[in-house]
């Protein structure tokens, strides 16, 4: 009995401790530091959310940028479901499902014969990334001003504006977020129709 009762003392202080304590002030700290990460770095449009940029969104119009396939269940993009495709280079599910990527690719854009990006027909380890290369964002920049009849120009340049930088230009490489993309377009097309 006299070993108990220190262990239930000390079980229930750790408790308090690191159940109750630590994530508070560490929640505390993220909110006063990092308010707009700690909330989930939601995108909104109007006031009200439109997603996350941190989690990718299944984009399909011939209006809008595409980001990377998605391989979580049972729909593409599900954050419940964060998981990659575990096919190996050689595995022949792997190599049908690249091969019909590409095949939609082209059916979206059939006068475009540029090498299409790998990030565009390759999912990512999480199957969830919210960010394409800046090769694929123009990969379909033309397809994107035509549906939408904005000029390429303008589209091209809209890509330059949106693109994320390496951190310090050292590590990874220039990108896009899909999603803040659409919205630019978004925005730049109520300017058009203004």
């Amino acid at each position: 009995m006299k070993h108990v009762r220190p262990a239930l003392s000390l079980f229930v202080l750790l408790t308090v401790l690191t159940g109750l304590i630590y994530p508070l002030v560490v929640t505390g700290v993220a909110q006063v530091l990092f308010p707009w990460r700690a909330n989930g770095s939601l995108l909104a449009v109007d006031g009200r959310p439109v997603g996350s940029a941190l989690i990718g969104q299944n984009f399909t119009s011939p209006g809008d940028f595409w980001g990377r396939p998605s391989a979580t269940s049972p729909y593409p993009d599900n954050a419940q479901a964060s998981s990659g495709s575990n096919l190996g280079p050689t595995n022949p599910a792997l190599i049908d499902a690249v091969k019909a990527r590409i095949a939609a690719l082209r059916a979206a854009d059939p006068d475009n014969h540029a090498p299409i990006p790998v990030d565009l027909v390759t999912a990512s380890g999480s199957g969830l990334d919210p960010q394409i290369s800046l090769a694929a964002a123009y990969y379909q920049a033309d397809r994107v001003a035509r549906a939408r009849h904005l000029p390429l120009a303008e589209v091209k340049a809209l890509i330059a504006k949106t693109a994320r930088q390496p951190w310090l230009n050292l590590f990874g490489t220039p990108r896009v977020n899909v999603l803040e993309l659409n919205l630019a377009l978004n925005a730049l097309r109520a300017e058009h129709l203004d």
